[in-house]
């Protein structure tokens, strides 16, 4: 990359808005609790303020996947002696490779218009992420950390839960970025459910989130006769969760059993 080359502004198409105050990176570099063997992944890094803060850590390695071409090559340019860039869209990364046995810790600061799609995906596939800290929208942010019967829970706070263990740790206002967005952002830790805690049945899971949380208002009971899904009916029958109740009001467990008893009932009988 040239030196006069004019470095580009910010790409609304993208929804770029460049994090720039080096203390709140160090923060969220140390909320990733970095140590000497992680293999560490940053979405977006963008001018690379977070980067440089996440060098500074102790680590093995740092990938960096930036859409953004400009980027990805000045990142690639300047990268430390265990840093990575690839020009790589985040949301077509195949989450699924990190694994338990290819384990990583995950940070950026997330785009406002990808980032629920990001996570929904991030979340169930990549089982081998230790731990993640991420900026988000705060209003995202609030759902991800959202508790039943509050107005901001909804499927992606369900969905989202059912994998991790969300903390919304502090607030940025907008003049901490550049350009500033209109509205603040939250920044949120990660830290990944038990296996036990997982759900089994996931597409039922998925499935059923949609379903209950675009008639949020309603009544379980009835969003279940509306739906055309006799198998789902009788589930929640078997389930012992109240009819009357409203899908805000379920707690993440009572969508995992409610999915589960659905594919059970969708199970050739022998």
């Amino acid at each position: 990359m040239n030196a006069h080359t004019p470095r580009p502004a910010a790409k609304k198409s993208l929804g770029q808005h460049f994090l720039k105050h080096e203390h709140i990176c160090r923060r969220i570099a140390e909320l990733v609790l970095p140590q000497p063997q992680d293999r560490l992944l940053e979405i977006g890094p963008g001018p690379g303020a977070l980067t440089r803060a996440l060098e500074e850590q102790p680590h093995s390695r740092l990938l960096l996947l930036e859409k953004d071409r400009y980027w990805a090559v000045e990142r690639q340019r300047l990268a430390g002696p265990h840093t990575q860039a690839v020009l790589m869209d985040a949301l077509r990364f195949p989450w699924f490779r990190i694994s338990p046995a290819n384990p990583w810790k995950i940070a950026g600061n997330l785009p406002y218009n990808v980032a629920s799609p990001m996570l929904w995906d991030m979340v169930a596939q990549a089982r081998g992420m230790v731990r993640g800290v991420f900026m988000v929208q705060k209003e995202v942010g609030q759902r991800l950390a959202a508790q039943p019967g509050s107005g901001q829970y909804g499927a992606l706070s369900v969905w989202v839960q059912s994998f991790v263990q969300p903390r919304l740790e502090f607030v940025v206002g907008p003049g901490a970025f550049s350009p500033p967005p209109k509205v603040d952002s939250a920044v949120l830790s990660f830290m990944p459910q038990d296996d036990a805690a997982r759900p089994v049945h996931t597409a039922h899971l998925s499935r059923l989130l949609k379903l209950c949380f675009q008639q949020r208002r309603k009544q379980l009971g009835g969003i279940v006769r509306r739906c055309g899904q006799p198998a789902l009916e009788a589930a929640l029958e078997d389930s012992g969760i109240g009819p009357s109740l409203r899908p805000e009001q379920l707690a993440v467990t009572d969508f995992h059993r409610l999915a589960s008893l659905w594919a059970c009932q969708e199970q050739p009988r022998m």
